[in-house]
């Protein structure tokens, strides 16, 4: 047996330990009681985890740098982790209860540009981020008669990626892998599913093209704008944001229209911008501790 695997399973197996009986009651609190108790988890993640918190600052500092003070970017990162805490205590919810528990909490926006793209009948892309609650936005597929596919890649740490994918199986989301995930995607279109994409996250100098993202060359997966020139699958981008009283509010976008040209970088371009401007509405709901900007591309002179 591998040693990492059996590793990798004795902590899941620890981790799992303490999540049940932990979960299980912060599932049971009051709605408005245990949103603020993954407030206060929240803080307490902001004040042991200086690394993180040293990567969310700086990206925060390379996206709002020129537009705030610093007191306001500080408080924008520890709100940031505020929000992340809730997000916990909602996973427990859906974990422990029953799923309309937390569904009963979503108001969904304006269907017709889901629609208008659903009648094109060539599938649908659905265009999101790390954003908001984004594990509840998959689970919404749920309250649609529109099925889900979703892209992900696994994680690197066994616990919590049988919490994400016992998550999102929950919800009855058809998983995709990341490695080869383009043949099984177009497969999910020619049976007419929306396949669900978060492109916010960095790619590396291979799979990425270089488009501005917060004014700033952010290396981005090329995979969603070339599955679309190919197969003609309109991406339509669709968000969801935590909203006043523990509620959610999920809104879509109309289609991005592909460029004339065919441009894949054009077209990655943006989806980018789609994404700052739904994050520049409620920039503590996005996942700042992950390093966007990790890739740099070459200098000019290299």
């Amino acid at each position: 047996m591998n040693t990492r695997w059996r590793l990798g399973s004795i902590l899941a197996a620890g981790g799992l330990g303490l999540f049940l009986p932990f979960g299980w009651l912060l599932a049971h609190l009051p709605a408005r009681l245990g949103l603020w108790v993954g407030q206060r988890v929240g803080d307490i993640l902001w004040l042991t985890l200086p690394g993180r918190r040293a990567v969310a600052m700086d990206n925060i500092r390379r996206a709002f740098g020129s537009e705030r003070s610093e007191a306001q970017l500080a408080e924008l990162g520890r709100r940031s982790f505020e929000h992340l805490g809730m997000n916990l205590v909602e996973a427990c919810v859906f974990f422990f209860r029953h799923p309309s528990v937390l569904l009963s909490r979503v108001d969904l926006g304006d269907p017709e540009p889901f629609q208008a793209a659903v009648a094109r009948g060539k599938g649908v892309l659905a265009l999101s981020a790390h954003y908001g609650n984004w594990e509840l936005l998959a689970a919404v597929s749920a309250l649609s008669v529109y099925p889900l596919s979703v892209v992900m890649r696994p994680l690197d740490d066994p616990f919590v990626n049988w919490l994400i994918e016992r998550f999102r199986r929950r919800s009855g989301v058809e998983l995709i892998a990341k490695r080869q995930a383009l043949p099984a995607m177009r497969d999910a279109l020619r049976q007419g599913r929306i396949v669900g994409v978060l492109l916010d996250q960095n790619a590396s100098r291979t799979e990425g093209v270089f488009v501005p993202f917060f004014g700033r060359p952010a290396s981005t997966s090329r995979a969603l704008a070339i599955l679309s020139l190919r197969t003609g699958a309109p991406v339509v981008p669709i968000f969801i944001r935590r909203s006043e009283g523990g509620r959610h509010c999920v809104w879509a976008d109309p289609a991005i229209p592909a460029p004339d040209t065919g441009d894949v970088a054009d077209y990655t371009a943006a989806f980018n911008r789609s994404i700052e401007a739904a994050i520049r509405r409620a920039p503590e709901q996005w996942f700042w501790l992950h390093r966007r900007w990790k890739t740099e591309p070459h200098s000019e002179t290299a």
